[in-house]
């Protein structure tokens, strides 16, 4: 049997996460703050059913479109989702699976029973 350091475990994901650099944790924690505004996390959960127009994703959250448009910035900006110009308007969608399946993981979480409630 081959003892192992605390926090060094990678999960099965091939990233070793005690080796996390301060700056790497800095980033992960302001993603997950992104993504912690309510209003972000309904648009990133509109870009995973396929690639939508700034004004579909407005009109299916009913937010508005000058609201949607600041909130893909910030997203694009953490690479998130991505946006590809298509004529005059830009199609957002999620911008890879291991973005997809961070936010299918905790949907699937907070489903779950769980027998320990009250």
């Amino acid at each position: 049997m081959t003892s192992r350091k605390p926090g060094s475990d990678t999960y099965g994901r091939g990233v070793d996460l005690g080796s996390l650099s301060h700056d790497e944790v800095v980033i992960l924690a302001q993603t997950f703050r992104l993504l912690g505004d309510p209003s972000r996390l309904r648009i990133m959960l509109c870009c995973m059913q396929g690639s939508s127009s700034v004004g579909e994703i407005a009109e299916s959250l009913d937010l508005s479109p000058s609201l949607v448009s600041h909130h893909l910035r910030l997203l694009r900006g953490a690479r998130l989702v991505k946006g590809e110009r298509m004529a005059k308007q830009i199609f957002y969608r999620i911008d890879d699976m291991h973005v997809s399946q961070v936010l299918l993981d905790m949907t699937n979480h907070i489903a779950e029973e769980h027998s320990d409630e009250p």
